[in-house]
């Protein structure tokens, strides 16, 4: 069982150290302002939450950036905190702190994508915001993209079946969900690669000059094609948005945001989600080989894997609309909360045997938290189970010996804050029957 409440904990800047204060500091109910471990390269994620959920559940972290949000970390919390009104998705509530850390730019300015959309606006706004979206991604809708997802995984499995040996993450898992994002919405095809960089980008942390670089590019990149959906619509889910009807019509600024959310968290999440999946399966071969003897499992065993090594390591923030009591802490208005999904989900208290990968595990496991929770739950998470779901089923089919080609310690991760992305997969493979 989880520790009873503790005396609530107010955690504020003149109170916080680094780490070395006496016992009787501690007892008098103060705690740590702590470096964030996700600014080290190389750190187990995984072990350092079991210990933030054991010993410190609410956990303020100074970033690199400048930023020191509150991580959520237990999953009886974070669900809740993802359903709590008072924590609100409009970052001007901590307008303060994202001013001082020289993020204003993309978080505040109206200007770009990632100012106002539908993840980052509260109701009624948040209502009409995501409704258009919402409409095009039914489970109905995305089980009629079901052949040409098909098709669009054997293409990218034919251009490197002969070779026996490809890096997954670059010519399978980022290929796939870039592909039917860009027919979803209508752009080139031949641009995918592009604009799978620029997401890829977009998610490293913001001191690294190639996140604001990408970032930059995706806004004008989708802002063009705004405007030319607008001389030349179609039928796709851009032009759907761009001429939706007058009570439904998206400001400019509305359409922007939603359109550079959409494109990055419609094919990043997945291809992220593809990655992790399979390389969590090549360490556990007993559960590639389940999957491969009993294709039935699969659906079922894309939920385990979400929850297992989700694409999403931590939410995008809220922001505290007034002091928010949680887990004992105390988190004053204005202040930046994070919920940590990677641990919610590994969280024991939540899920039998956490850290192993099973998937078996049934129905129960639905109650991740790797799409969110509440009125912000993924809209697009129909489509992303599909995309899964054919890329696993078709990978083990087609490639009935498959293994890692390096060590799996030399499988790294990219740096960020927000993604668990692999960097690359490679794998040694057949395509002959096994005897």
């Amino acid at each position: 069982m989880s520790p009873g409440p503790a005396p609530a904990k107010h955690i504020t800047e003149s109170t916080a150290t680094t780490g070395t204060e006496d016992a009787g500091t501690a007892d008098a109910g103060t705690a740590d302002l702590v470096e964030d471990f996700k600014d080290r390269p190389g750190v187990d994620p995984h072990a350092e939450y079991a210990r933030m959920r054991a010993e410190c559940p609410v956990q303020r972290v100074r970033r690199a950036s400048g930023l020191k949000p509150y991580l959520i970390t237990r999953y009886a919390d974070a669900k809740a905190a993802m359903a709590d009104p008072r924590l609100s998705k409009n970052p001007h509530y901590a307008e303060k702190e994202i001013t001082e850390a020289g993020l204003a730019y993309f978080l505040l300015n109206s200007g770009t994508g990632l100012s106002y959309n539908m993840g980052t606006a509260d109701p009624p706004a948040h209502t009409r915001l995501r409704k258009p979206v919402a409409a095009e991604f039914t489970p109905r809708r995305v089980e009629g993209l079901r052949q040409r997802i098909q098709e669009i995984a054997d293409e990218l499995i034919d251009a490197f079946a002969d070779r026996g040996e490809a890096d997954l993450m670059s010519e399978f898992a980022a290929g796939l969900p870039a592909l039917v994002i860009a027919e979803l919405l209508g752009l080139p095809r031949e641009e995918a690669e592009q604009f799978r960089q620029w997401g890829f980008d977009s998610q490293r942390p913001p001191q690294d000059p190639r996140q604001a670089a990408a970032l930059l590019a995706l806004n004008e990149y989708v802002a063009e094609n705004i405007r030319r959906k607008r001389r030349e619509p179609a039928k796709d889910l851009l032009s759907a948005l761009v001429s939706s009807n007058d009570e439904d019509r998206l400001t400019d600024e509305e359409l922007l945001g939603n359109a550079v959310l959409l494109l990055i968290t419609g094919h990043e999440t997945t291809i992220n989600l593809l990655g992790n999946g399979l390389f969590a399966l090549l360490q556990n071969p007993d559960q590639l080989e389940l999957l491969r003897r009993q294709p039935e499992l699969i659906p079922g065993s894309v939920d385990e894997l979400l929850r297992y090594e989700g694409p999403v390591e931590r939410a995008t923030s809220r922001y505290a609309t007034e002091d928010v009591e949680i887990a004992g802490t105390v988190i004053p208005k204005g202040s930046i909360v994070v919920v940590v999904l990677s641990s919610a989900n590994r969280d024991p208290e939540a899920f039998g045997d956490p850290d192993t990968l099973d998937v078996t595990r049934g129905a129960d496991v639905r109650a991740h938290l790797a799409f969110g929770h509440g009125i912000h739950f993924c809209p697009a998470a129909p489509l992303a189970r599909l995309e899964a779901q054919i890329a696993f089923e078709t990978l083990l089919r087609r490639l009935p010996t498959i293994e890692l080609a390096v060590p799996a310690a030399e499988v790294t991760y990219t740096p960020s804050h927000l993604m668990r992305s692999l960097e690359s997969l490679p794998v040694r493979f057949t395509t002959k029957p096994r005897p």
